[in-house]
């Protein structure tokens, strides 16, 4: 079964404020340069790596910004989910809807690159009670279906 709660899909100016707030109600600083690493986060239209990140800033603010700096903040990210990594691609995107937590299924087209985001707890809890039931305690299962997008599939 598909996710069955309603979630608030922000974006622009709406989606930095809750990622804001999510950030500093867990106890961390929502400083000038994670605020420009997850503005451009924002504004890929694909999963972005650290590198396609620290370019962007670099550019829009012209000043070099080192892919280091960029992978630290968005470990940060992750763990606060404000972000998710696509495993396949080594990139990330963001979250639309920071102050909901789910395990992650992206799927990911293999010509184009675009990653959609589904939730469906049913499989996810059913991915982790057989974990369990293996010994083994899951962090945050990650499920990846690599194929091609409706559009890709139809031209």
């Amino acid at each position: 079964m598909v996710h069955a709660h309603d979630h608030k899909i922000a974006d622009g100016a709406e989606l930095e404020a809750e990622a804001q707030t999510t950030l500093e109600k867990a106890g961390e600083q929502w400083t000038p340069m994670r605020a420009s690493v997850f503005s451009a986060l924002a504004g890929f239209e694909r999963p972005a790596s650290a590198y396609d990140i620290a370019d962007s800033i670099s550019k829009s603010e012209d000043r070099r910004v080192a892919a280091n700096s960029v992978y630290r903040i968005l470990d940060l990210f992750v763990a606060k989910n404000l972000a998710q990594r696509v495993e396949t691609a080594n990139a990330y995107v963001v979250n639309a809807h920071p102050a909901c937590r789910h395990d992650c299924i992206f799927l990911v087209c293999d010509a184009c690159g675009q990653t959609t985001h589904i939730d469906d707890d049913a499989l996810t809890d059913r991915v982790r009670k057989a974990a369990d039931s293996a010994g083994f305690t899951p962090i945050r299962p990650v499920i990846e279906v690599t194929g091609r997008c409706r559009n890709c599939t139809e031209n």
